[in-house]
């Protein structure tokens, strides 16, 4: 093992220097050296050269059952990882004369988190303050490596927001132009059929990269937290709703469900229209030609709950959870319609912005829902 070794001053000698010492001494010495320990690496090869110079063992062997590596110093017999492990698994505490080897469970509020294996001579009490120091300093490394971890995926996070936010941005001007010259091109006049085919046709795909580029704004704000809270009347908003999604519902019947007329809540209207808006889209879908879609709101103590509802294939139980992950399609639909499996992670997220949530019902019988509960006082902290 390749580890930088600390080295303690020896007076006349190592061993008279460690031996004319006590043992509290040592611990001592072991935790100021172990409190400067760096972070930004594992404490393990560190710990273990820092256990055998302070107290002179022969070998010393450690296992961070977390990173499931373990850190040995100093000769040891064949197959000393396997004993390692087993003092873990097993959870053995035990002195051995005989052998000379020690065995201690690294424990952090009383969960397993490794093991220590020494060859020497220790008090057991001395050996017990090795244990829980090694697991105290593993602890603080697991814990700045988890927050670093996070910290690192925050600003890939952000710089992912922004990137999109950027190229949404990007994408509209020359959208706007291509619409405006297709626009023209059409007052002019004196086209051939083949010619106004086709400039409708860049027209009509204009206009559908236009709403993905809303959308991609959209989701930029949503992933940047950048909302803004307004009162939003649930009636229209299921009205725009049903009016962008006019195309994908020509073949269904639609039926709105309203508890009350007046229904509202605080909210990102853009955002709450997006989140519904991909909900019908995916009814649309995978809808039976000819069955009727419900879109339903619903009052619930301190919420309103907003609901799709349609016939069509069944989604299994395993994964009601899933299909709101990000780029997960249900197999048992993905070759029924083309798709890209943002949509429902994004209505997901809408949903959790807002302080609500979200959830899918489906069966043979019942037909598949989607639902988002959304707090009627609007409980997201980024709103």
């Amino acid at each position: 093992m390749n580890s930088e070794r600390y080295i303690v001053p020896a007076g006349n000698g190592r061993e008279s220097y460690l031996s004319d010492r006590s043992g509290a001494e040592k611990v001592r010495e072991l935790v100021e050296h172990a409190a400067e320990l760096d972070l930004h690496q594992k404490p393990g090869p560190a710990l273990a050269s820092l256990i055998q110079s302070i107290f002179g063992f022969e070998a010393v062997a450690i296992l961070d059952a977390d990173v499931n590596e373990v850190y040995q110093l100093g000769e040891w017999f064949p197959g000393v990882e396997e004993t390692v492990r087993n003092v873990f698994v097993f959870e053995t505490v035990r002195d051995d004369p005989e052998t000379g080897l020690i065995r201690r469970v690294l424990r952090v509020r009383n969960l397993p988190i490794g093991a220590l294996l020494l060859r020497g001579e220790a008090e057991e009490a001395i050996s017990s303050q090795i244990a829980a120091l090694i697991a105290i300093s593993f602890d603080r490394y697991h814990a700045f490596a988890n927050e670093m971890r996070m910290e690192s995926a925050k600003r890939a996070e952000q710089l992912r927001s922004t990137v999109l936010d950027s190229l949404a941005h990007a994408y509209k001007t020359p959208l706007t132009a291509i619409q405006a010259a297709a626009s023209g091109l059409k007052e002019m006049g004196n086209l051939s059929a083949a010619q106004g085919t086709m400039v409708s046709l860049i027209a009509e795909q204009a206009a559908q990269l236009n709403l993905l580029t809303t959308r991609l704004l959209r989701t930029a704000r949503l992933e940047a937290h950048s909302l803004h809270a307004e009162l939003v009347a649930i009636a229209p908003l299921i009205e725009d709703v049903i009016a962008a999604t006019r195309e994908q519902l020509a073949n269904m019947s639609i039926k709105v469900d309203l508890a009350r007329d007046d229904l509202s809540l605080m909210g990102d209207r853009s955002l709450l229209e997006a989140m519904l808006t991909h909900f019908v889209e995916n009814a649309g879908k995978y809808a039976d030609v000819g069955t009727t879609v419900t879109i339903g709101a619903a009052e619930r103590p301190g919420c309103i709950v907003l609901s799709v509802h349609n016939r069509g294939p069944v989604i299994p139980a395993a994964e009601h959870e899933r299909i709101f992950d990000r780029y997960f399609r249900s197999q048992t639909a993905e070759h029924l319609a083309p798709g890209t499996g943002i949509g429902l992670s994004v209505a997901k997220q809408a949903a959790l912005a807002h302080g609500g949530q979200v959830w899918v019902t489906s069966s043979e019988h019942e037909g598949t829902t989607f639902f988002a509960a959304l707090p009627v006082e609007s409980q997201g902290a980024a709103i």
